[in-house]
């Protein structure tokens, strides 16, 4: 998570006590239909955490929704290129905006394409066919603006999970790497794909190579549909 923090200052008076200042951390980014938790602390004109009501607010509600102005409780609304601002306010003092943005929901992760495959292995020939996955917006929703948003450099972590003769194969996204991967994390394209292949690197034949997939949200909870599995057959 990506702490992003900002202070508002106000005119320092004799009685150090008052609140000066506020310090606010929140994460940079969440989906549509995700809540956002912010924090913030204010600050006595020493520096000092007080007590303090703090107030919240977006200064973009068509991307964010307010649920609650005293928790800081927001939802994400409308996906769009550019960042909503949120703000913190004590009396009269208000903080810095802070930039959070609403990304498309990811709530489906599918093969892409076929889950088995079978190499014929020759001296010019031990790359499987690509194994690709698609992560999926399945809630059709208006776009806050014209800008293609999609679902495109989300991480998707690719794992070795089983292989009948270890250190034999590695997980590839370029068809000229020879390196041990094990375990790799792809981002998506513009169209939500991601896609490895899987090459026999020599020694004795694995009867079969399982690789397996998955994605998380932007708050850390697994995609739908995670983890999606392909087997690989190395043949002579």
């Amino acid at each position: 998570m990506t702490l992003s923090a900002a202070v508002a200052c106000g005119t320092l008076a004799p009685d150090f006590d008052q609140v000066v200042a506020i310090e606010v951390a929140s994460p940079d980014s969440l989906e549509q239909f995700d809540t956002l938790r912010p924090r913030a602390h204010a600050l006595d004109g020493r520096g000092d955490s007080v007590a303090a009501t703090i107030l919240w607010a977006t200064l973009d509600a068509a991307l964010l929704t307010v649920v609650n102005e005293t928790t800081g409780v927001m939802v994400g609304k409308l996906p769009s290129a550019a960042a909503a601002r949120i703000q913190a306010r004590v009396g009269n003092l208000r903080s810095n905006p802070i930039r959070v943005f609403v990304l498309a929901a990811a709530d489906s992760l599918i093969a892409a394409g076929p889950t088995a495959d079978d190499v014929t292995v020759s001296p010019t020939d031990s790359l499987s066919d690509s194994l690709k996955v698609r992560l999926a917006d399945t809630v059709k929703v208006q776009l806050a603006d014209t800008v293609s948003i999609g679902l495109s450099g989300r991480p998707i972590v690719w794992s070795i999970t089983h292989a009948t003769t270890p250190n034999s194969v590695t997980l590839v996204t370029n068809d000229t790497a020879h390196a041990l991967v094990a375990v790799d994390t792809v981002p998506t394209a513009a169209s939500g794909i991601a896609a490895v292949k899987v090459r026999f690197l020599g020694g004795p034949l694995p009867d079969s190579v399982v690789v397996t997939t998955s994605a998380r949200r932007a708050v850390g909870t697994t995609v739908s549909g995670s983890p999606v599995t392909f087997v690989v057959r190395f043949l002579p």
